[in-house]
């Protein structure tokens, strides 16, 4: 199973702060190193310095790192125009050498479009709109340099558009989520890999079910799909080393090891192998909230990951 770094800047962190995650997580081998894209800081927490924007920070990351793969969870259609979105994760693509990978939701937190002047949809209007964008930014890459793109939908229209600048490779697309119909069929379409954040394993065995399903109906193989989740994790040493790392991020023990991945390193992988049988999940993502412990980062790289391996 490959693990990868999943942050939540929005609560608090600087450019500087992502840095040395990243850094961190690249030295100590994880697979990849992704973040949230967020404008407001959910819940208690003052959230300075305040919001980094995803595709600033991964383009300054695609250059001050080297090795490790870099992404989102989840973009937000209702941020940004596909077109312009398009360039933007094309460009930080070749700036990183092909490293990106391309995660792209709905968007749900209404509050940050209130604070930062956003439009913010009924649900079905942001799933047309999500749905579009997925067609439109697909579309865009996959045209052959030379040819022009055209796109006629109810919500965005594209007319010769040169479909400029192309990634450096094939950019993985990302869905993601519990939605019982659409998203399913929009990630049997689109999808790489679909992704289920904070849900337990009985919550996640259906809805990949659903996605199974929904590639079923349009003929495609569901194991080109690959299958991941978010977990929030805290692992220690013992069970002092543990409440402490679950006090810094606010959060109970008990609670922790019920919804995420919490205890010794010993029991995070038994988790993680109930995990991936029950799920067929190959790759998670470690939610790590406390951004200054670093050796929170190392010692899962060194003492989890391991047994993960093979």
């Amino acid at each position: 199973m490959e693990l990868r770094i999943f942050t939540e800047p929005q609560q608090g962190a600087s450019y500087d702060d992502l840095l040395a995650v990243a850094r961190t997580a690249e030295a100590a081998g994880y697979d990849a190193f992704f973040r949230s894209d967020h404008y407001l800081k959910m819940g208690d927490g003052d959230g300075l310095p305040g919001p980094t924007d995803a595709w600033i920070t991964l383009a300054g990351l695609a250059r001050d790192t080297s090795s490790i793969r870099l992404g989102t969870l989840m973009t937000a259609a209702t941020f940004r125009h596909p077109g312009p979105l398009a360039i933007s994760v094309a460009q930080v693509d070749r700036m990183s050498g092909g490293r990106v990978e391309f995660g792209l939701g709905a968007g749900w937190y209404e509050e940050e479009h209130t604070a930062y002047g956003l439009p913010f949809p009924s649900t079905g209007e942001r799933f047309d709109r999500y749905a579009e964008q997925l067609e439109v930014i697909t579309g865009l890459w996959r045209t052959p340099v030379g040819e022009t793109y055209s796109f006629q939908g109810e919500h965005y229209r594209l007319t010769d558009s040169p479909a400029l600048p192309k990634p450096a490779g094939r950019i993985p697309v990302l869905i993601g989520g519990t939605g019982p119909k659409r998203t399913p069929a929009l990630a049997a379409k689109y999808a790489d890999e679909f992704n289920l954040p904070f849900v337990d394993a009985d919550k996640a065995v259906e809805q990949f079910g659903r996605v199974e399903a929904a590639c079923a109906a349009i003929g495609r193989d569901p194991v080109e799909i690959t299958r991941s989740a978010a977990l929030v994790v805290c692992v220690g040493r013992d069970d002092a080393e543990v409440a402490r790392r679950a006090a810094a991020i606010g959060r109970e023990v008990d609670e922790l090891r019920e919804n995420g991945l919490a205890g010794t390193p010993a029991e995070v992988v038994d988790r993680l192998g109930t995990w991936r049988e029950r799920t067929g999940i190959t790759r998670a993502y470690l939610q790590v909230l406390d951004l200054a412990d670093l050796d929170h980062v190392e010692f899962i790289a060194a003492e989890v990951a391991p047994a993960l391996r093979g």
